[in-house]
């Protein structure tokens, strides 16, 4: 058990920074920037806070890439020959490839919106009439994405549920066994 103890625990606590951060970023910081009463201080605020999770953010996804190849690495032989474990592994990599993928996405678009702030907006994902085509596209984006990467995650949190239901002694054995 000690062997992937820590592998796991890195894993699933990175998994759960990347959803709970994402949620709390789309609900509380972008619905709390959205009440400030300069138009052109409710993107540069949410901005600057996206900005001050990014680090972690970083941090987390490269610990969970370096956790995942950890438990991989262990656990190669079941993959291997465990009916259907080597095609969940498959489906939960693509998964948090694409998922990071989007989420560095809204990294950059977030980048535009924090250089277009002075024209102001309604919200950080809401753009006023006023707002340039560059600013409406790039929040318009993020209003999607913002919900899109906790889903993305809670999916990666999901397929490590069942890849840990897949390890179950009967599951093993019938993977196995083709039963």
């Amino acid at each position: 058990m000690a062997g992937n103890l820590i592998a796991r625990s890195v894993h699933d606590l990175t998994a759960a920074a990347w959803f709970g951060g994402s949620l709390m970023g789309a609900i509380g910081l972008n619905g709390a920037t959205a009440q400030a009463k300069d138009p052109a201080e409710r993107t540069r605020l949410s901005s600057a806070g996206w900005m001050k999770w990014a680090p972690v953010q970083t941090a987390a996804f490269a610990s969970h890439l370096a956790a995942d190849l950890a438990i991989a690495w262990e656990n190669k032989g079941r993959i291997a020959k465990q009916e259907g474990v080597a095609r969940d592994t498959v489906i939960k990599t693509a998964v948090t490839v694409v998922g990071a993928a989007v989420t560095l996405y809204s990294g950059v678009l977030g980048k535009k919106v924090e250089k277009l702030a002075g024209e102001g907006a309604e919200g950080a994902t809401e753009p006023h009439g006023a707002a340039s085509d560059e600013l409406k596209a790039a929040q318009q984006q993020l209003k999607l994405l913002q919900w899109a990467i906790p889903g993305f995650a809670a999916l990666v949190i999901i397929l490590g549920a069942k890849h840990g239901e897949m390890q179950r002694p009967k599951n093993v054995f019938a993977g196995l066994h083709g039963e």
